[in-house]
């Protein structure tokens, strides 16, 4: 996940780490049918997406191929697959692939990242949200991811905008036919369980009492992550008042970054 070349905090030898928590996604993106009457919201998120290629490739082959399969992970061999990856292959997963291995090695990924996807110094913070409730929560939430990295941050985005999409296939449904179609039955406390530990962790794995966890922080880590997913449209986009907000500093601190901002609008 490299830097795009043409990110706002190049401009500038003293990188501004307010933008660069900042980074996150395009309104118009997350939300595919926003009206094109409203007014335009800015985006200061780089051009280029800091998602690790396997997490977008497995994703894109459960949502194309498996929406409707109930996938248990636990139980895959994933090995092939991983050691290609490994090997800097350029893999291509199609409807080969059992949706099983796929979505375990998604969860492999995950689980063993040196660097977990929440960072660990977080943690704690985020576990604290699951005591709290209604908009209260959602905005701890949301100024807690402004703090992750930008690729932390786009490849959670891209995570949960795809747990959610898994979810909303749940229940069965009828076509068009009048024929059933089975849910996959990973709902979102289905998806929070399986997901969770490998997203919020706080020892790195093989560390010792790495696998240990206590009743009360499982618990919370199912939580904070069925919010994370129920929630991920609204908390990944940056609100008007937070853009002005931002503006009025920059104004203060960097006026060319103001400029830089006008010319791409």
């Amino acid at each position: 996940g490299a830097m795009s070349v043409d990110s706002i905090t190049d401009l500038s030898d003293n990188t501004s780490k307010l933008l660069e928590a900042l980074q996150l996604s395009h309104p118009h993106e997350l939300d595919p049918r926003r009206s094109l009457g409203k007014k335009k919201m800015l985006s200061l998120n780089p051009i280029t997406w800091q998602v690790p290629r396997i997490v977008d490739r497995c994703c894109k082959h459960i949502e194309t191929h498996e929406l409707t399969v109930a996938f248990t992970p636990l139980i895959s061999s994933t090995f092939k697959l991983r050691e290609e990856f490994d090997q800097g292959l350029d893999v291509f997963l199609d409807e080969h692939q059992s949706v099983h291995d796929v979505a375990a090695l998604l969860k492999e990924f995950l689980r063993d990242m040196p660097d977990s996807l929440i960072p660990r110094e977080l943690y704690a913070a985020f576990l604290s949200t699951a005591s709290m409730e209604g908009p209260g929560q959602l905005a701890a939430l949301q100024l807690l991811l402004f703090l992750l990295p930008p690729c932390h941050s786009d490849t959670l985005h891209r995570l949960l905008r795809f747990l959610s999409e898994v979810a909303r296939h749940a229940e069965s449904s009828w076509g068009p036919d009048g024929q059933e179609i089975p849910g996959n039955k990973m709902t979102v406390s289905n998806l929070a369980t399986i997901f969770g530990p490998n997203i919020l962790q706080k020892e790195k794995p093989g560390e010792k009492d790495a696998g240990a966890m206590n009743f009360e922080d499982s618990t919370a880590i199912i939580l904070v992550l069925q919010r994370l997913i129920e929630h991920y449209q609204t908390l990944f986009t940056v609100s008007p008042e937070m853009q002005r907000d931002v503006l009025r500093r920059l104004f203060q601190t960097d006026p060319d970054v103001i400029d830089y901002l006008l010319r791409r609008k």
